[in-house]
Formats: structure tokens, sequence, C-alpha cells
């Protein structure tokens, strides 16, 4: 059976790093979202989180990231926001404005894409272009989305 389990997240794999190119032209940033039903085990969000992560946006040399409890973010990873919190501010560039709200919500997905230690905080581009910056103490509402379970795409 973890042959079988092996096999399947090799293709996971193989298919979000390029191999769904042959077909078209699809970014993973952009176009794939893998789901399973549970975030346990071989196959669950949080091993195919850290798999994905390994793959996709690599640890280098020039590589920012911050570690949150056994979590590694990076600049470029896909998050997603875990829990409803009114009190975040965000903003979004409207034609020749800014627009500027609070309220991230459950089940919202971004990017990460500015990390600044000496402030202890971390930018989020969702995809609804806000952007909205995260404490390093407030991480725990953000989780890696590369993978997601079927219930949380269900939003």
């Amino acid at each position: 059976m973890k042959q079988l389990g092996e096999k399947a997240l090799q293709d996971v794999i193989s298919l979000c790093s390029g191999r769904l190119k042959e077909y078209g032209d699809y970014d993973f940033f952009k176009n794939i979202q893998v789901l399973t039903p549970t975030k346990k085990g071989f196959l669950g969000t949080k091993e195919l989180n850290k798999k994905l992560q390994e793959i996709l946006n690599p640890k280098t040399d020039e590589t920012l990231e911050r570690q949150s409890g056994d979590r590694i973010f990076r600049i470029g990873d896909r998050v997603m926001q875990i829990k409803n919190n009114y009190d975040i501010y965000w903003e979004r560039a409207k034609e020749d404005k800014i627009e500027l709200g609070s309220g991230i919500f459950n089940g919202e997905l971004g990017r990460i894409i500015n990390i600044n230690e000496e402030e202890r905080i971390l930018e989020v581009l969702f995809d609804d272009d806000k952007s909205a910056w995260y404490e390093f103490s407030n991480l725990d509402e953000l989780e890696h989305s590369y993978s997601i379970t079927v219930h949380k795409s269900q939003r």
C-alpha cells in the first residue's frame, strides 16, 4: 500500500512541477490547486505541502524565510488564512487609488511576497489583490496551501 502512495505522491509532484506543460501553458501558482481528502497521512495536506514546497519553492542561498513552529514560510509560498481575523488591515491598488479595509477570512488564498526580519512582519498578497501584513506572532493564522483539503476548497 505504501508503494501505491509513493507512486501517487511522485505523480502529483511530477504534474505540479512541469509535466502538465505538455498539455497547455499551466503554471502551478496560477492554474493548479492540489486537493486531498485529509490533512493527515502520507497524501494529506501536511505532507503534500512540505514536499511541494521543496520542489516548487526550494530554499536557496538568497531565500528569505521565517520558521513558525514546524513550518517554514518563504517568499513565494502559497498560503491560506485558516481563521477569520477581522482586525488585520489590508490594502489593494485599484486603478489610480488605494483601497483600504480590514478583515482576512478563513479560506482566503495568497502568496508570501515579503518577509521583514527587522520589523518582524510578513506580507501576503491574496488572490483578490489585497495585501496584508502579519506579525510573526500571528503566523499561526496561515498555513501552506500548495495542497488543501476538499473541505477547504468549498468556500
